[in-house]
């Protein structure tokens, strides 16, 4: 028979199975969660692909419809340009007999119009009645005239000039040559007299819907190429001209608006320049029109970053317009950044209160910038419908405060005339010497000066408060700092030096004394009393 085994034998050579079985089982479970891991990580990429995939697919259905729809637009384009040219043809030629008619009859001294461009005009129909005259006889230099001497009337410009623009023959050099005296260059001796700015926006606005395409619109504007040539030097001679006037930074807003608009215009916008027009749409943001001509210069894929820029540089409320003009109010929520821009213009405020030597000037200014504010962030919240996510109520509350406060400031204080006041703490003096030394009768009650005491000093030793006699309870003007000092603390019994004619203290004030020299302080008040007014 065979012999036993040894037990120890048996447990010596079972223990390493089991930590084999162990090792195997640990790599079993790791090997199952890394193919998990690989499975789903393939998975991911799986279905990324089929979402890039699919985008690129829509991507290129999109562009497939793009290049159609752009092909279409070419053609049609292309089929319409007779036609447009025919109808133009026809208008310019009805424009030419209009002209000849109108100018035979101002030779004929006939014609209603013959005085509209000097002579004043009393309605709508006799402003655009002036305004085509003018137009008809392509006279540039009246219509200039004309037109800048209408600031008051501008609202009616606006809706006159184009269609007195449509009777011109030819309206874009009407145009360019009425505007030559002040862009690109201004020629005018007294430069800095008038601000034509606006007169040169207004008739460039004008000219817009005159120069569209009878046919397919603002898609294609009707600009020859010796108008269009001519419209690039003027813009390039612009250009020049910002190294006289200081580069970007020291133009003009109304410039700056001139020379967007005439590219806008004109359909010259240049793609090389774009970091020009950036530069200048950012330095006059607050401009009402500057968002819609950001768009129109091709400045529309920036606009996210000019936004952030406008923010960075504490014009929170210039961006607001932004936002809402492209769409981007999403990204950039308007409540958010009112609130800011409130914000810094307090900060903005109590850094003038900091900084100015002049409490009662710096105080003004305040008020002045804080009302500004409301006010700009009131009128953004009714013209974008803000009401519910901002309520105005706080604001106007504010407003009204900060304008009551400053009406008070400006009512003069009551001055009861020829009334004399017994003082609180002495015997009323003679008429006489009240009139002459003001001891008793100050212009403050608050404050004894040791004048009042002919026992330190006389009346004529130093200046008195004026002599103006009134009530005690409150002063009639506001007094003088050089009379009296801003670091008096004292009380009426006694108090210390004052200017260093006291050295000390004080006793109770004896009765008034007639001092002698009435004629010369009466003088001296008179002079004090000029001061003040």
């Amino acid at each position: 028979m065979g012999s036993v085994p040894d037990p120890g034998e048996l447990t010596e050579l079972a223990q390493p199975s089991f930590e084999e079985f162990q090792k195997q089982t640990s790599l079993m479970t790791s090997c199952t969660l890394l193919w998990q891991e690989l499975s789903d990580h393939f998975t991911s990429l799986e279905q990324n692909l089929m979402k890039k995939s699919e985008a690129l697919k829509q991507m290129i259905e999109t562009l497939d419809n793009q290049t159609q729809t752009s092909l279409e637009s070419l053609k049609r384009r292309e089929v319409t340009i007779d036609h447009s040219v025919e109808i133009v043809a026809g208008k310019v030629g009805e424009r030419a007999r209009a002209a000849l008619e109108s100018l035979e009859k101002a030779r004929d001294g006939g014609g209603e119009g013959a005085n509209d461009d000097s002579g004043e005009v009393d309605d709508e129909e006799g402003l655009l009645s002036a305004l085509k005259s003018l137009c008809l006889k392509m006279d540039a230099r009246g219509f200039w005239n004309f037109v800048t001497a209408r600031k008051k009337e501008l609202e009616n410009l606006r809706s006159k000039i184009p269609a007195a623009l449509g009777d011109c023959v030819d309206p874009a050099m009407l145009v360019l040559e009425a505007i030559s005296e002040v862009f690109p260059v201004d020629k005018r001796e007294e430069k800095m007299s008038n601000d034509y700015g606006w007169a040169c926006v207004v008739i460039l606005e004008s000219l817009t819907p005159v120069m569209v395409d009878p046919v397919i619109g603002k898609s294609r504007l009707l600009v020859t190429p010796s108008v269009e040539e001519k419209a690039k030097e003027i813009a390039e001679t612009w250009k020049k001209s910002l190294e006289e006037r200081g580069m970007v930074e020291n133009v003009k807003t109304p410039d700056v608006h001139t020379f967007l608009q005439h590219l806008v215009t004109f359909g010259i916008v240049r793609s090389e320049d774009l970091a020009l027009y950036r530069k200048l749409v950012v330095g006059s943001a607050w401009r009402k029109q500057m968002p819609k001509l950001a768009v129109s210069v091709g400045l529309g894929d920036q606009m996210p970053d000019m936004i952030e820029e406008l923010i960075s540089r504490g014009q929170q409320l210039d961006a607001v317009h932004f936002t809402y003009e492209v769409g981007l109010v999403d990204k950039f929520r308007p409540v958010p950044l009112l609130k800011a821009y409130l914000r810094d213009a307090k900060k903005s405020a109590a850094s003038i209160m900091e900084d100015s030597s002049n409490t009662g000037r710096a105080t003004h200014l305040v008020a002045r910038k804080e009302q500004s504010a409301l006010k700009a962030v009131l009128k953004c919240i009714e013209e974008y419908k803000l009401e519910e996510e901002f309520p105005p109520e706080n604001l106007k509350k504010r407003l009204d405060q900060l304008e009551k406060t400053k009406t008070e400031k400006r009512k003069p204080a009551a001055v009861p005339a020829n009334k004399r006041t017994r003082a609180s703490y002495g015997p009323m003096p003679p008429a006489k010497a009240g009139r002459i030394t003001n001891a008793y009768v100050s212009s403050f009650p608050f404050i004894r000066s040791p004048s009042h005491s002919p026992q330190y000093a006389s009346p004529a030793a130093y200046p008195s408060p004026p002599t103006t006699v009134y009530s005690n309870r409150s002063p009639p003007y506001p007094y003088s700092p050089e009379i009296i000092p801003a670091s008096y603390q004292g009380s009426p019994i006694g108090y210390p030096a004052y200017n260093g004619y006291c050295s000390g203290p004080v006793p109770a004030p004896a009765p008034p004394v007639y001092h002698p020299h009435h004629h010369q302080h009466h003088q001296f008040h008179h002079q004090h009393q000029q001061h003040y007014y």
